[in-house]
């Protein structure tokens, strides 16, 4: 039987002047907002960012403020936060279920009860920071599994049309750490469906460290909740799990993508690699679809002589003490501060080995070049 849960209803969206834009964001960083709207349900959504459309002014969707790095100067424009609650589980048959979740809903919230419903296919995506409605837009993925290999549907706002429509996951252009509704402002992701396993097993485990930690052979199955503890435990390891305490964690998250090469190009960066560090150097490379190989963009950072916990100019930012791939908020900082970090970081992989990092958060009214 479907098990619904109720959506919060709130008559008319929240606006105000001015909201500090840096206490929303997980790098606590950003100026204000010109206006700032906090939409409760689809139906505010949609009036708001049409509202926002016909009046010609800027839009900014907030959801978590985990993948975000805005400017000092702020946001021109109207900011409507993302506030939408409700889930819904509906049988689909051979032990699948549907968990239909609305674009608001707190990420790790939806996985944690989804592994104590005994559902399986979440579960290697713990702790990841930010709301529902952002995992389709970055295709999220993490330990293995990506969004892609869930998501099944998606109820859009397209803001050319002013429509709301269904989506199916194949039209989305799903692939690493993006698809279409990346990088332009066409479409607003409303609610998200995922297809999940019952029985309470996790999906094949198919990441090597997590397959050591849990003790099991590649593409083996354990319960569900064992492989969220499991996936928890490592990214508290690497200051990936939000702490308000821990300035680790003031970060956006991995910073840069790992890079993905063609054959030819990742044979003149191994060259280059091995001429700065020597023929019988090990460097780890991963299978990115036809003709191309994935590189770590953490391995190269590190090997061009960025450690962690290295400090930009006045230390007010600096890599994450627990991983390189974090750029982190040490207290007082700039987001110019931190574009700075990011710009020295970039520069020393490019001069090392001729690979260009490309920055993973979205940034708003600012830029690395």
């Amino acid at each position: 039987m479907a098990r619904r849960l109720p959506l919060t209803v709130v008559t008319t969206p929240l606006s105000s002047a001015h909201v500090r834009l840096a206490e929303r964001t997980t790098l606590r960083l950003g100026g204000p907002a010109a206006r700032f709207v906090r939409a409760t349900t689809a139906a505010e959504i949609v009036d708001a960012v049409r509202a926002v459309d016909a009046e010609g002014d800027p839009l900014l969707l907030l959801g978590g403020g985990s993948n975000l790095v805005i400017a000092d100067a702020g946001f021109a424009g109207t900011v409507v936060q993302v506030a939408t609650t409700g889930r819904r589980l509906d049988p689909l048959g051979d032990g699948l279920v549907q968990l239909t979740v609305e674009a608001g809903e707190d990420w790790d919230s939806v996985v944690a009860e989804a592994v104590a419903q005994g559902l399986g296919g979440l579960e290697c995506l713990s702790g990841i920071p930010g709301l529902v409605g952002a995992t389709p837009v970055q295709n999220v993925g993490a330990y293995g599994v990506e969004i892609s290999q869930v998501l099944t549907s998606v109820d859009l706002l397209d803001r050319r049309t002013g429509r709301v429509h269904q989506v199916h996951a194949d039209a989305l252009g799903l692939a690493y750490r993006t698809s279409i509704l990346k990088g332009t402002d066409h479409a607003v992701v409303l609610r998200a469906r995922f297809a999940l396993t019952a029985g309470g097993l996790s999906a094949p485990i198919r990441y090597g460290e997590l397959a050591r930690v849990l003790g099991v052979a590649p593409d083996d199955r354990v319960p569900a909740d064992a492989a969220r503890k499991a996936v928890l435990e490592l990214r508290r390891g690497k200051g990936m799990v939000l702490d308000p305490a821990d300035h680790d964690t003031w970060s956006a998250g991995s910073f840069f993508t790992n890079p993905l090469l063609d054959e030819s190009t990742l044979s003149g960066v191994l060259i280059r690699i091995a001429e700065r560090l020597g023929a019988d150097v090990d460097v780890p490379t991963y299978p990115a679809g036809p003709g191309h190989r994935k590189l770590s963009a953490a391995w190269l950072i590190e090997r061009a002589g960025f450690t962690k916990g290295h400090r930009g100019r006045d230390g007010r930012v600096g890599l994450s003490t627990k991983h390189t791939l974090a750029l982190t908020n040490r207290g007082g900082a700039s987001t110019e501060d931190l574009l700075e970090l990011a710009r020295e970081v970039r520069d020393g992989v490019r001069s090392a080995f001729g690979v260009e990092l490309h920055p993973e958060p979205v940034l708003v009214d600012c830029a690395l070049d």
